[in-house]
Protein backbone atom coordinates (compact mmCIF):
# COMPACT_ATOMS: atom_id res chain seq x y z
CA UNK A 1 0.00 0.00 0.00
CA UNK A 2 2.06 3.07 -1.11
CA UNK A 3 -0.71 5.26 -0.05
CA UNK A 4 -0.23 4.40 3.52
CA UNK A 5 2.47 5.74 6.03
CA UNK A 6 5.24 2.78 5.52
CA UNK A 7 5.34 2.18 9.34
CA UNK A 8 1.72 0.70 9.30
CA UNK A 9 1.81 -2.38 7.74
CA UNK A 10 0.15 -4.75 9.47
CA UNK A 11 -3.10 -5.43 11.04
CA UNK A 12 -3.92 -8.39 13.51
CA UNK A 13 -7.60 -8.94 14.62
CA UNK A 14 -9.71 -12.06 16.55
CA UNK A 15 -13.12 -12.15 15.23
CA UNK A 16 -15.87 -14.00 16.64
CA UNK A 17 -17.21 -16.48 14.01
CA UNK A 18 -20.64 -16.62 15.56
CA UNK A 19 -21.33 -13.16 15.29
CA UNK A 20 -18.59 -12.16 13.05
CA UNK A 21 -17.41 -9.03 15.41
CA UNK A 22 -13.87 -7.81 15.77
CA UNK A 23 -13.39 -8.40 19.46
CA UNK A 24 -9.55 -7.99 19.63
CA UNK A 25 -7.11 -6.25 16.76
CA UNK A 26 -4.05 -4.96 17.32
CA UNK A 27 -1.96 -2.76 14.68
CA UNK A 28 2.12 -2.61 14.63
CA UNK A 29 5.19 -1.65 11.85
CA UNK A 30 6.50 -5.47 12.12
CA UNK A 31 5.14 -8.65 11.63
CA UNK A 32 6.63 -10.42 14.84
CA UNK A 33 4.15 -12.54 17.20
CA UNK A 34 3.91 -9.76 20.07
CA UNK A 35 1.36 -7.88 17.38
CA UNK A 36 -0.89 -11.59 17.16
CA UNK A 37 -0.77 -11.63 20.99
CA UNK A 38 -1.53 -8.12 21.54
CA UNK A 39 -4.71 -8.23 19.64
CA UNK A 40 -5.65 -11.75 20.97
CA UNK A 41 -4.67 -9.98 24.48
CA UNK A 42 -7.22 -7.59 23.68
CA UNK A 43 -9.87 -10.01 22.63
CA UNK A 44 -9.37 -12.08 25.97
CA UNK A 45 -9.61 -8.58 28.03
CA UNK A 46 -12.72 -7.39 26.17
CA UNK A 47 -14.71 -10.76 26.19
CA UNK A 48 -12.92 -12.75 29.58
CA UNK A 49 -14.15 -16.20 27.75
CA UNK A 50 -14.32 -19.54 29.64
CA UNK A 51 -11.08 -21.94 29.58
CA UNK A 52 -11.68 -24.08 26.34
CA UNK A 53 -12.03 -21.33 23.88
CA UNK A 54 -10.75 -22.70 20.53
CA UNK A 55 -8.30 -19.96 18.60
CA UNK A 56 -8.62 -20.51 14.74
CA UNK A 57 -5.55 -18.87 12.51
CA UNK A 58 -3.90 -19.58 9.11
CA UNK A 59 -0.23 -21.33 9.41
CA UNK A 60 2.15 -17.96 10.09
CA UNK A 61 5.01 -18.24 12.25
CA UNK A 62 3.37 -15.87 14.43
CA UNK A 63 0.38 -18.09 15.48
CA UNK A 64 2.34 -21.54 15.68
CA UNK A 65 5.49 -19.80 17.62
CA UNK A 66 6.52 -20.98 21.20
CA UNK A 67 5.32 -17.80 22.62
CA UNK A 68 1.51 -17.35 21.02
CA UNK A 69 1.07 -21.00 22.50
CA UNK A 70 1.99 -20.02 26.01
CA UNK A 71 -0.27 -16.98 25.99
CA UNK A 72 -2.65 -19.67 24.51
CA UNK A 73 -2.06 -21.89 27.51
CA UNK A 74 -1.90 -19.20 30.21
CA UNK A 75 -5.73 -18.39 29.46
CA UNK A 76 -6.90 -21.55 28.72
CA UNK A 77 -7.13 -21.51 25.07
CA UNK A 78 -6.83 -24.59 22.61
CA UNK A 79 -4.90 -23.54 19.29
CA UNK A 80 -6.09 -24.57 15.65
CA UNK A 81 -4.56 -23.85 12.75
CA UNK A 82 -5.25 -24.15 8.88
CA UNK A 83 -4.66 -26.84 6.41
CA UNK A 84 -1.69 -26.11 4.35
CA UNK A 85 -2.53 -24.64 1.11
CA UNK A 86 -6.12 -24.22 2.34
CA UNK A 87 -7.43 -20.59 2.25
CA UNK A 88 -10.50 -21.78 2.97
CA UNK A 89 -10.26 -22.59 6.65
CA UNK A 90 -9.51 -18.63 7.78
CA UNK A 91 -12.00 -16.91 5.20
CA UNK A 92 -13.33 -15.29 7.80
CA UNK A 93 -10.47 -13.43 8.63
CA UNK A 94 -9.52 -12.93 4.78
CA UNK A 95 -12.53 -11.71 4.10
CA UNK A 96 -12.80 -8.99 6.70
CA UNK A 97 -9.36 -8.03 6.03
CA UNK A 98 -10.72 -7.71 2.40
CA UNK A 99 -13.18 -5.12 3.64
CA UNK A 100 -11.42 -3.32 5.27
CA UNK A 101 -8.97 -2.67 2.87
CA UNK A 102 -11.82 -1.57 0.35
CA UNK A 103 -13.79 0.45 2.22
CA UNK A 104 -11.19 2.39 4.27
CA UNK A 105 -7.51 1.74 4.10
CA UNK A 106 -7.70 2.09 -0.23
CA UNK A 107 -9.85 5.21 -0.21
CA UNK A 108 -7.51 7.64 0.64
CA UNK A 109 -3.51 8.26 1.63
CA UNK A 110 -2.69 8.17 5.70
CA UNK A 111 -0.02 10.83 6.20
CA UNK A 112 0.68 9.16 9.27
CA UNK A 113 1.07 6.15 11.35
CA UNK A 114 -2.02 7.09 13.86
CA UNK A 115 -4.13 8.83 11.45
CA UNK A 116 -4.42 5.71 10.06
CA UNK A 117 -4.62 3.50 13.55
CA UNK A 118 -7.43 6.21 14.67
CA UNK A 119 -9.10 5.68 11.30
CA UNK A 120 -9.33 1.55 11.76
CA UNK A 121 -10.01 2.31 15.31
CA UNK A 122 -13.31 4.34 14.08
CA UNK A 123 -13.96 1.89 11.29
CA UNK A 124 -13.90 -1.44 13.53
CA UNK A 125 -15.44 0.09 16.76
CA UNK A 126 -17.75 2.98 15.07
CA UNK A 127 -18.73 1.26 11.80
CA UNK A 128 -17.79 -2.50 11.33
CA UNK A 129 -19.26 -3.90 14.32
CA UNK A 130 -21.46 -1.53 15.18
CA UNK A 131 -23.70 -1.01 12.20
CA UNK A 132 -22.19 -2.42 9.11
CA UNK A 133 -24.36 -5.44 7.76
CA UNK A 134 -23.53 -8.74 7.03
CA UNK A 135 -25.06 -11.51 5.13
CA UNK A 136 -23.97 -14.12 6.63
CA UNK A 137 -26.34 -12.92 9.68
CA UNK A 138 -29.42 -12.26 7.99
CA UNK A 139 -27.91 -8.50 7.15
CA UNK A 140 -27.51 -7.91 10.96
CA UNK A 141 -24.62 -5.73 12.27
CA UNK A 142 -22.41 -7.83 14.80
CA UNK A 143 -23.74 -5.98 17.79
CA UNK A 144 -26.96 -6.20 16.71
CA UNK A 145 -26.93 -10.24 15.72
CA UNK A 146 -25.06 -10.51 19.25
CA UNK A 147 -27.82 -8.73 21.07
CA UNK A 148 -31.13 -10.58 19.47
CA UNK A 149 -29.12 -14.07 19.79
CA UNK A 150 -27.62 -13.89 23.38
CA UNK A 151 -29.41 -16.41 24.92
CA UNK A 152 -28.33 -18.28 21.67
CA UNK A 153 -24.51 -17.50 21.67
CA UNK A 154 -24.01 -17.80 25.75
CA UNK A 155 -24.31 -21.57 26.07
CA UNK A 156 -22.06 -22.32 23.24
CA UNK A 157 -19.61 -19.53 24.82
CA UNK A 158 -19.75 -20.66 28.40
CA UNK A 159 -19.17 -23.81 27.39
CA UNK A 160 -16.07 -23.69 24.84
Amino acid sequence: MTDVDPRLKILATVIDLASRRIVGWAVADHLKTDLVDDALTDALVRRRPASGLVFHSDRGCQYTSAQHARLAAVHGIRLSVGRRGQCWDNAVAESSFSTIKTELLHRQPWPTHTAARQAIFEYIEGWYNTRRRHSTLGYLSPTAYEATHHEDLLPARQAA
